[in-house]
Formats: structure tokens, sequence, C-alpha cells
């Protein structure tokens, strides 16, 4: 009896580790999926499957359906047709645009929650822990039964992580820009992007089978950006994303799928040469539309010239069937980032639109800045960077006059002000459309133009007539944004400007200002955005604002930074380099120049400890990986390869953390 009781206790084991196996390794399938909206067809027959380790954009213009097929997928919204094909036990993760929150946990109390499997496995080793030290049929069934269970549980415990979890919360909270003091505070006291932050740790913290992230950085600064993109980088599993960050794109993704005209195109490229891609197969649709015109038209022209001449009757009816089998070529939507749109021409401002002297901001105890002195000049545009929470936004609203403060903010002569807030698209009145919403606020000359800017922000045609409440996020920042750019101002403040917008739209959006003549504050972590748009940037940190001139990697380049998550370390300061130079005496010169050879000495010491690193956990892999294949048969399911394996998956941890470990300080 003892004997069928372990054969089946291995048969069990067998089971798990053949669906551990498959669950890593089966196919996610979107298969023939139509979603019909009022009779409008979003899309149609759309087919296409998720591998693991894909890391794969969803692009397309705003409207297209992005978020909506992440709903389907995720099991949160029916399609009109098709079906989404997925192993039973199969784990997808998804992140929304917009979510609710649950108030009445900690912020690591709510993290920890991706762990609840793990605490219902303690309590249930606990509570057999307990049976097993007041049993004392030490020889019957029962008790080996308990025994059995309880070393089956322990190992699917070890194998989850159950024994350092805590420090995995730690490392993602504090990734995505928490401090440790903020870790016993109530998520109620955190505003809805930090709450957003909470929830992504949770998801990132679960391991799903298919992470589906909807604009995963509108609301996380440049060092959590820079946190994630290493994070997705790491992870073994499939990531399927719409993000209108390119940079973001780039670092990460290997695939890209576009949404045009209803249909799919699927490119195996990242974002940047699916670009490339893409405008070459529209440059072929369009020589192929071209052709088909021209035959059209030829048959057309034999046809009235023949149609009544008996003797070409036979060949006449023949065109006409041959025009009737044509398909019509579809080209996709126009790429409207090349329209041009510019802001209304800007008065005359003082020199000094905005003067900054020993200004200080505290919320009770707590200092968000002081000692803030800077001016900046008229037609100039300016940056505001750092890490969230080091007060920009608070900066702003104080320049704005809606936050009192400390010290004195001067704004200059004549100064006409437009400020663009991160919810500056849920305040549009939903009982509008869209024309009658830019239609209220236009005056003049520009009133007779209101359907050409429309059409620049991808509002062409029908789509004026749509009601703003069935607008979808991105939408409703785009015309939030037209409704900006058609009042009169010379000092323009932007918090987030990009947040929601697609990549045309920004595209619009950066002429746009470029070419405005007047002065602009941009709060934003889009670096491809601020890319040879600013001229000066301001970096919140450490209750400090600096100054550093110059466009975004001239900072970056100043700070010795080789990115902008390095820039923002806390306590990194930078010296202007002339006054550096000017300084050093000859003999520190020679010190740094052996200081030099000895980083140098370090780093390829550095990168020869990676190296190493990167070999141990790829052979841990590869051991990892036999082992499971072994073990997935009835005779490798033995209690040797159940302790092996929980000893290669501990020894698998500890390399990828002493890799991470090496990189952070090479980076440093």
């Amino acid at each position: 009896m003892r004997y069928a009781t372990s054969l089946l206790n291995n048969d069990c084991r067998w089971l798990l580790f053949t669906y551990t196996l498959l669950k890593y390794t089966v196919l996610l399938s979107i298969d023939n999926i139509s979603v019909d909206f009022g009779g409008t067809n979003l899309f149609h027959n759309v087919s296409f499957i998720i591998n693991k380790k894909d890391r794969i954009a969803l692009v397309g213009k705003n409207g297209a359906g992005k978020s909506t097929l992440l709903k389907i997928i995720a099991g949160m919204q029916a399609p009109t047709e098709g079906a989404v094909t997925r192993p039973k036990e199969f784990t997808i993760g998804y992140l929304p645009q917009v979510m609710h929150h649950v108030d009445g946990r900690t912020v690591y109390e709510e993290a920890e929650q991706a762990f609840a499997h793990i605490h219902e496995m303690e309590a249930r080793l606990k509570q057999l822990n307990d049976e097993l030290a007041v049993r004392e049929d030490y020889e019957s069934e029962g008790y080996h039964k308990l025994i059995e269970d309880y070393t089956h549980l322990n190992e699917q415990y070890t194998m989850m992580g159950g024994s350092h979890y805590e420090a995995e919360i730690e490392r993602a909270l504090q990734g995505l820009g928490f401090r440790r003091s903020d870790f016993t505070r109530p998520t109620s006291e955190f505003s809805g992007g930090w709450r957003m932050r909470i929830e992504l740790a949770k998801l990132l913290l679960q391991h799903p089978d298919v992470l589906l992230l909807d604009e995963p950085t509108n609301h996380l600064d440049i060092e959590s950006i820079q946190w994630l993109e290493q994070f997705l980088a790491r992870s073994g599993n499939a990531v399927l994303l719409v993000s209108h960050d390119r940079a973001f794109l780039n670092a990460v993704t290997n695939r890209t799928i576009e949404i045009s005209c209803g249909v799919i195109y699927d490119y195996k490229l990242s974002y940047d040469k699916f670009m490339q891609s893409r405008k070459e197969r529209r440059e072929q649709q369009l020589r192929a539309y071209e052709n088909q015109q021209k035959e059209i038209a030829d048959i057309k022209e034999f046809i009235e010239r023949f149609r009544y001449k008996p003797t070409k009757a036979v060949q006449v009816q023949s065109r006409i069937k041959q025009l009737e089998k044509i398909v019509p070529i579809e080209i996709d939507e126009e790429d409207t980032s090349r329209l041009r749109l510019k802001f209304a021409p800007a008065t005359r401002s003082g020199n000094y639109p905005v003067i900054c002297d020993g200004v200080e901001k505290s919320f009770g105890s707590h200092t968000v800045f002081s000692g803030v002195n800077f001016t900046i000049n008229r037609g100039e545009k300016v940056a505001f960077v750092g890490r969230n929470g080091e007060g920009k936004t608070t900066l702003v609203r104080c320049i704005l006059g809606e936050l009192a403060h400390e010290g004195a903010i001067t704004i200059g002569h004549n100064v006409q002000t437009a400020y663009f807030a991160q919810h500056e698209a849920q305040s549009l009145d939903e009982s509008l459309t869209v024309f009658q919403t830019i239609d209220n606020v236009a005056t003049g000359d520009i009133r007779l133009r209101i359907r050409d800017i429309l059409g620049a922000f991808m509002f062409g045609g029908e789509a004026s007539d749509k009601p703003v409440k069935v607008l979808s996020g991105g939408e409703r920042s785009r015309l939030a944004m037209i409704r900006l750019l058609l009042r009169q101002m010379n000092l323009l403040i932007l918090d987030e400007p990009t947040n929601h917008l697609d990549m045309q739209s920004k595209d619009v959006l950066k002429d746009a200002i470029r070419d405005f003549d007047g002065t602009v504050i941009i709060v934003s972590h889009d670096r491809e955005f601020l890319d040879g748009l600013v001229t000066k940037v301001y970096e919140f940190g450490d209750g400090k604002v600096r100054e550093h001139l110059g466009g975004i990697y001239e900072y970056l380049a100043k700070k010795n930074a080789s990115n902008i998550n390095e820039a923002l370390q806390p306590g990194k300061t930078t010296a202007p380099a002339a006054a550096v130079a000017e300084a050093k005496p000859a003999n520190e010169n020679r010190l740094s120049y052996e200081a030099e050879k000895q980083l140098q000495k370090q780093r390829r010491k550095l990168e020869r400890l990676i190296e190493e690193d990167e070999k141990a956990v790829n052979e841990l892999e590869s051991a990892i990986a036999a082992l499971e294949a072994l073990m997935s048969t009835a005779e490798g399911s033995t209690q040797e390869n159940f302790t092996k394996y929980a000893a290669l998956k501990k020894q698998l941890d500890s390399a990828v953390e002493q890799w991470e470990a090496h990189m952070m300080e090479l980076e440093q």
C-alpha cells in the first residue's frame, strides 16, 4: 500500500513538472478576432500568436483598437467574433491605463498581495507541521502520507521563491521610485500615478506568463523607466505593450504589431526598424494602388468604347466580369507627422518671463525644495527633469500662483501663460462633439481652419463628429492639446504633455513647440521628445534645483553619466567643466590621470566579472532546463532530483543577484 502511495505521489510530481514545462513553452493564440462598435468595424479577422520571450510593441493610431485588443486578450472583454486560445493554467498580467484602487493597506502590504498564494502555502505548511508535532503513530500509512504531503508542499514553496519574496518586493518598489520610508505609508496617501506604480509592482512580482502593459511609462519618471526596461529585459516571460515612448519601445521590444485599417501587420523587428519597413511597405502599396487604378481605368475605357459594338460583346462582358473581381487595394492611414501646425504668434513679453529668487516650498515638516534661484529668458525652451516627488509640478504650481511659498517668484511684464496639466484631458465636456469642443474656443480667422487643425491631430472626416465621451485616453489628450494650441499666450507650461499622445501627434506637437516664438517650460520624462527641443535643463533632486545649459544629452555629458538614471542618482553633482579645469593645479591633473587609469583598471575587472557572471547564469539555466526535462519523465521524478532542482534554483537566484550588483557597480 505504501509503495502504491509513493507511485501515486511520483505521478503527481510528474504531472506538476510536466505542467511547469508546458506552461513555459505553450503559445497564446489570437484567432480571427473581430470587433464591431455600433456598426463600425474596429478590426477584422485579426490573428497572431505570442511566443515565449516575445517583446511585442502594439502600435497604431489612437482609436485603432490597441487597448481594446489588450482587454480581449486579458479576458476582460469579449470579441464580436473569434477567440483567444490559451492553456487552462496560463497566467496573464494586465496593467490598464485607468484602474480602480482599494484603500486599507500600506504600500508594502499592497505589493505583498502578489504573493497571496505563498501565504496560503505557508499557512498550509504550518498546519501540516502542527499536525505532525502531535502525531505519534509514526509507522502508520496516514503519518507517512502526512510527511509526503509536507515534503511535496515545501518543495513547491521553495521553487516558487517562498523563502526570499520579501527581497523581491523591496527591489521592485525601490526600482519604481519608492523609498523605504514609503513602505509603511497607507496607499491612500499617494497620488494616482504612484498608486499605478504599486499596481505595476504587484503585476511584475506575480511573474505572469504574458504581461499586457497599456502605457506603463505614463506615470513613471526617467529613473523608474530605466529600471523597468532592465526588468523586462531580464524577464523570461512574454510582453505585449502599448507605449508612445519611442526610446522605451526601442530598448524593450524585438517585435512590432501594427493595427492599421482594421487589420494587423506583424514585424519581427524593433520599433525603429519597423518604422523604416513600414515606410517601404506603404510605398509598395502606393505603387500597387496606382497600377490597379490604371488597370481599372483601362478596363472601363475598353468597356465604354466597345459597349455598343456587337462584334465586341463577348470581350466587353469579359472585361465587366474582370472589373467585378478586382479587390480594391487599401493604403495604410496617412502618416500625419508630416503635417505642420503652428501656435498663434506670441505677443512680446518682458525679457525675463520667470525669475525665482530663494524660492522654498514645504508641506508640514517636509521640505520639497529650497534655495531655488534661476532666470528664464524670453524665448527659451527649458526642461524640468527629476524623479517623481522631487517637486517639478509643485514649482510649476508656485509659478502659476496656485501654491503659497517662501522666497520670490517674479513674472515678467505682459506675460500670458497657458498651462497644460496631466489631468487636462479629464476636464473636457463629454456632452460635446470633437468639433464643438474646438469651435467653442476658436476665435477670428482660426474658425475657418478648424477642420484642418483637427485633421492634423487625426480627427479628420467623420472623426470630428465623435462625441467626447466615446474617445480613448489618447484621443482626449490630443483634443485637449488642440484647445491649448488655440489660446493666446507667450509662456507655455506643459506638464507631461506626451502622456497618451501617439508618435505622430508627438511629432506634430514637437514641431509646433520648436517653431513657437514664446517661452516654454516642459516637465517631461520623454527623452526623445526633449531631444533637440530644449536648450536648458533644470534638475530636481535632494531638495535643490540645479541649472544645466544645453540640451538633454549635453546635460548627460556634463553629469559624466551614460544614462539619465545615473545622472539622477541622489547626491550626484557637477561643477562647470571650465571652472574645474581652471581650479586644478598641475599636480592635481597628474593625480586625475592616475585616478583615471585606476578607474579603467577597475572597469575592466568588473567587465570580466560580469562576463563570468553571465557564463555562470547560462550554465545554471542550461542545467535547470536539462533537469526539468529529466524530471518530466516518470524515471526522473525522484526525491534526489527534486532536492537538486531546488538547490540549482537557489544558485541561479544568487548568480543573478551577483550579476545585478556588478552591473550596477559598472554603471556607477
